[in-house]
C-alpha cells in the first residue's frame, strides 16, 4: 500500500514528506498507549526488622506496592478492589489530573467517595509528567501512609530523555518510611502528632533485612529516592558523588552534585552516579537515630554498594547474602522488562488473621 502511494505521480511531494516524517523521523515513544491494570488492597503482616512485624494495608498484598512503569503520554486505567475491612482511595502523587480529570485525584469526600470494603473503583489518568512519581492511600494518611505501608512507585519514562539518562545501565528505586512499634498490630491507631517512630526502612525493610546495591565498575546508576513516610531522610552515599537530575519528576535545568540529599515526605529525587570507585560503600540516612532498630544499632535504611569482584571477608555483615539475595529488591530487574505493572513476590506479607 505505502509503496504504491510513494510511486504514484499524483501524490504531492509535500504529502510524501509529511508521511515520511511521521513514520520514520518521529520515534515511537511519541505515540501514546493505553495500559490497563488491576490492583487490590489487602491486610497483611510483613517483617520490617529482625524483631519487628507489622500489620499493613498493602497494594496487591505487598509493601512496597507493585511498580507501575509507563511512558509519558500513556493513558492509564487501574481497577482497584478493596479487600480490607476499612475504606481506602489512591492518590496518584505527581499526576495533576488535567483536562477535567479531577475526580481521579483520590481524595475522599472531595473528589470521590472512599472505596468501601468489597467494592471496586476504576481510576483513569494520563501519564502527563515524566520521572519518578508514586501512589498512596489518601484515607487517614497519618496512619495508612505514614506507618501502614500504603504506597508504591510510579516511573514514567520521558518522550525525550537527556543524553545522560540514555546512558543509565541500572535503576534502583528506594522508598523511605518509618514505623511505630507500639501500634504494629493495632489497626486504627498510631501515626498521630504525639506518636513517635522507632524504626526506619528502605522498601519496608530495615538493615540488615534489606539488600545490597550490586554494581560493576563502569555502570551508570540512577537512584529513584522517594519519601514515602512522614519522616525526613538525609541520604548520604560514601565514596561517590550523586548528580541530582530531577526533582519531583521534573528535569532540572542545572543538575548539581551532592554526597548527601535531604528527602522529605512526598519528595522524589533522581540521582545519577557513575560507578568508578570499586569497593564496598554504605548509603545511609545521616539522621543518626534513623540508623537504629528500636534503639539498637546498626539498622534503619542503610544499604551497601557492592562492586562486582570485591571479596567478602568472613567479618562482612552480608558475607552470605547470596543465599537470600533478591535482585529485584529495588525493582532493578522489573525496570528492564518494559512497560506494565510489576509485582515482587518477596514483598508480599501473610494475611492478617
Amino acid at each position: 500500500m505505502l509503496s504504491r502511494i510513494f510511486r504514484s505521480p499524483s501524490v504531492p511531494m509535500a504529502f510524501i514528506s509529511a508521511v515520511f516524517l511521521v513514520l520514520v523521523l518521529i520515534p515511537p515513544p511519541l505515540f501514546a498507549a493505553t495500559r490497563e491494570f488491576k490492583l487490590t488492597i489487602e491486610e497483611v503482616t510483613i517483617r520490617v526488622a529482625p524483631d519487628l512485624t507489622f500489620n499493613t494495608f498493602a497494594f496487591d498484598g505487598q509493601v512496597p506496592g507493585p511498580l507501575i512503569h509507563v511512558r509519558e503520554g500513556d493513558n492509564v486505567i487501574v481497577h482497584v478492589t478493596n479487600n480490607t475491612s476499612l475504606p481506602h482511595t489512591i492518590h496518584w502523587h505527581g499526576i495533576n489530573q488535567t483536562h477535567g480529570n479531577w475526580k481521579m485525584d483520590g481524595v475522599p469526600g472531595v473528589t470521590q467517595e472512599a472505596i468501601q470494603p468489597g467494592d471496586t473503583f476504576t481510576y483513569r489518568w494520563v501519564a502527563e509528567r515524566s520521572g519518578t512519581l508514586w501512589y498512596h492511600c489518601h484515607v487517614n494518611v497519618n496512619e495508612h501512609v505514614a506507618m501502614r505501608g500504603m504506597w508504591g512507585p510510579i516511573i514514567i519514562d520521558p518522550k525525550r530523555p537527556s543524553s545522560l539518562e540514555k546512558k543509565v545501565t541500572k535503576d534502583f528505586i528506594l522508598m523511605y518510611s518509618s514505623w511505630e512499634s507500639p501500634f504494629a498490630h493495632h489497626y486504627g491507631r498510631g501515626g498521630g502528632p504525639r506518636d513517635v517512630a522507632d524504626y526506619w526502612s528502605v522498601n519496608a525493610k530495615s538493615f540488615p533485612l534489606d539488600m545490597p546495591v550490586r554494581v560493576k565498575k563502569g555502570d551508570i546508576v540512577r537512584f529513584h529516592f522517594i519519601g514515602a513516610g512522614d519522616a525526613f531522610h538525609e541520604i548520604h552515599l560514601h565514596g561517590h558523588d550523586m548528580l541530582i537530575v530531577r526533582k519531583d519528576g521534573y528535569p532540572l535545568p542545572h543538575p548539581y552534585f551532592v554526597d548527601t540529599i535531604l528527602v522529605g515526605p512526598g519528595e522524589r529525587y533522581d540521582a545519577i552516579v557513575r560507578m568508578n570507585n570499586p569497593g564496598r560503600f554504605v548509603m545511609h540516612d545521616h539522621i543518626d537515630k534513623h540508623m537504629t532498630n528500636g534503639g539498637k544499632e546498626m539498622g534503619g535504611p542503610m544499604t551497601v554498594i557492592e562492586y562486582d569482584g570485591i571479596p567478602r571477608e568472613d567479618w562482612y555483615v552480608w558475607k552470605d547474602k547470596d543465599k537470600t539475595y533478591d535482585p529485584d529488591f529495588f525493582y532493578t530487574v522489573s525496570m528492564k522488562k518494559g512497560y506494565g505493572m510489576f509485582q515482587n513476590p518477596r514483598f508480599r506479607g501473610t494475611p492478617v488473621q
